[in-house]
């Protein structure tokens, strides 16, 4: 069964949440913690929480993942930016304990002229902190898309954060479609040659999402503009393909497309029969 869903606003709560991905078809969801543009989190509302643990049940939605604020930067050059992004991920982490199988979700950072070098000695400095906190959530780092001083413009430069953290057996990666193909990753008619490569640099095992998103812009363009589904770069066929191939089908995928919820509910049914139902591979 396709795993699927959209970014919903986590504003009115997690049940609330719930019954608008039933209502639009979708059986996963993924939410900010707090405003994209970062700030204190909403009050956890315990009773909230257990009313949609009960309505997940009920209605087979599984794997939600919460995606960190983008404000968030764990390799900047200012040692207080880096404790903010400490911080905020402590605290998202600590909220995420009451949801079992939720998965977090952070943009691994820019270093800003530092150099990749160094940044990526913060990022996997701050994630053995974490580490050190205990706790079970399932932390992934994004692919990017390669604009700026990125951190995560290729697959080796996640293996490397990979490598500097000691216990890493709750670290994967959310491999974006439109960030990969901005970064240079021919999705559309080299997809078999692009998860081989994913595989010998990470593991495919560490892959554990995807961000199912179009692309505004053309390959290696190392923009980041996403589109709907089927109108921008990478085109319908290799979103079909995506989702089909053995080695991602069973993975769930997350619209982040420039839609309103009718939108999503369109871009979900459309997936859905685009989607190759076998008993065998499921």
């Amino acid at each position: 069964m396709l795993k699927i869903g959209c970014h919903l606003s986590f504003a009115k709560g997690f049940l609330n949440m719930g019954k608008e991905a039933v209502k639009i078809g979708a059986n996963t969801f993924q939410f900010f913690t707090r405003s994209p543009r970062g700030g204190q989190a909403k009050e956890l509302n315990l009773e909230d929480i257990a009313a949609y643990l009960n309505f997940a049940k009920e209605h087979e939605i599984t794997q939600i993942l919460a995606h960190a604020p983008y404000t968030l930067n764990s390799c900047a050059k200012e040692e207080g930016l880096r404790q903010f992004a400490y911080h905020t991920m402590c605290d998202d982490l600590e909220r995420l304990e009451h949801i079992p199988e939720a998965m977090y979700n952070f943009h691994p950072g820019s270093h800003v002229k530092q150099g990749t070098e160094i940044g990526i000695s913060y990022i996997s400095d701050m994630l053995n902190k974490i580490n050190e906190k205990g706790y079970s959530t399932m932390i992934l780092l994004e692919t990017m898309s390669g604009k700026g001083s990125e951190i995560g413009r290729n697959f080796q430069e996640l293996r490397e954060i990979i490598n500097q953290v000691e216990n890493s057996s709750h670290l994967g990666v959310c491999l974006d479609t439109c960030h990969i193909f901005d970064g240079g990753y021919d999705i559309v008619h080299g997809l078999e040659q692009v998860l081989e490569e994913f595989d010998k640099s990470i593991g495919l095992e560490r892959l554990k999402a995807v961000h199912l998103n179009d692309s505004k812009n053309e390959l290696g363009s190392h923009k980041d503009r996403h589109e709907k589904i089927g109108k921008g770069n990478i085109g319908l066929d290799a979103i079909a393909s995506i989702i089909n191939h053995p080695n991602l089908r069973n993975l769930p995928f997350y619209l982040e497309t420039p839609n309103d919820l009718e939108g999503y509910q369109r871009e979900i049914a459309l997936l859905r029969k685009l989607y190759r139902e076998n008993k065998s591979l499921d």
